[in-house]
């Protein structure tokens, strides 16, 4: 296994890959859990090669967010990865992406409005760009992302098809707790306690998903009483419960073919997201 910790080196690595064999990447802002395990062995099968980049990126976060506290452990990682068989990691610095006088950006108009789009200004500015130029210099044939960032995840499937790329878009199901808690690199912010409530998340996405298959498809009804069972947890404060269209991820009134229920949930100052999609 390869670590190209410059695009120059990473860059060679992939001219080195004889054209007939097929590429696949994972970007990731390291801290591997299951999660993004599932997607590297589902790389693996589907693939010749696997690439792996473990970059935290700096321009997705806001001013009074978890940048500087985002976990971090690349010696883990890296023994993660390479046990899932992984070829390549790109492990660049924030001065290699965004070297002096960068000024480059790429933004969604419409895709954004919503979730934690309009919740988090500028976060997908960032995460359109960082993988833009991560596609650029990995040239892969197939990427693979998680579903429980499902706004982040149609937004990359919907810039793949505005810019023509040539890249087969992967989204992978949630990988999570025995508890049903979907996995996540901030789970390690919670406290015992917290921690222990943070199935309020789930249990809301479980009544919804009971209500959809019983028929309902009123989506303010679906949301009450989503947001009834989250409620039930008393150290759960809601951010948003929302249904939106699949495709527009913009909210409905009433479900339609691809719906997804989505929540964004604080537990003290750890914001836990998670979503499911009824159709």
């Amino acid at each position: 296994m390869h670590v190209a910790k410059t695009i120059e080196e990473m860059k060679e690595l992939r001219n080195s890959i004889p054209s007939g064999k097929k590429v696949g990447f994972v970007p990731t802002m390291g801290y591997l859990h299951e999660g993004h395990l599932s997607l590297l062995r589902k790389a693996r099968k589907e693939n010749d090669v696997v690439i792996l980049s473990i970059f935290v990126n700096p321009i997705q976060f806001g001013p009074n967010e978890d940048l500087d506290k985002y976990p971090r452990d690349f010696e883990r990682d890296e023994k993660l990865a390479k046990e899932e068989g992984t070829d390549i990691i790109f492990y660049p610095t924030p001065e290699q992406m965004y070297p002096e006088n960068y000024s480059s950006y790429v933004i969604t108009e419409g895709l954004d409005r919503h979730l934690c789009g309009a919740k988090r200004p500028g976060h997908f500015k960032g995460v359109m760009t960082v993988v833009l130029k991560l596609f650029n210099i990995t040239k892969p044939h197939n990427t693979y992302f998680g579903q429980k960032d499902i706004q982040q995840a149609r937004i990359i499937e919907q810039m793949i098809k505005d810019f023509n790329l040539d890249i087969n878009f992967h989204i992978c199901p949630i990988v999570r707790e025995e508890d049903g808690l979907a996995m996540s690199s901030r789970n390690v912010y919670l406290s015992k306690e917290e921690r222990k409530q943070a199935i309020a998340l789930y249990k809301g996405i479980q009544k919804g998903k009971e209500l959809f298959t019983n028929g309902e498809r009123n989506a303010e009804i679906i949301k009450k009483e989503v947001e009834e069972v989250v409620k039930s947890f008393n150290l759960a404060k809601i951010d948003y419960v929302e249904i939106v269209d699949y495709t527009t991820m913009a909210p409905v009134k009433t479900l339609g073919d691809k719906s997804v229920l989505a929540l964004a949930v604080y537990f003290g100052k750890t914001r836990l997201i998670d979503n499911t999609i009824l159709e």
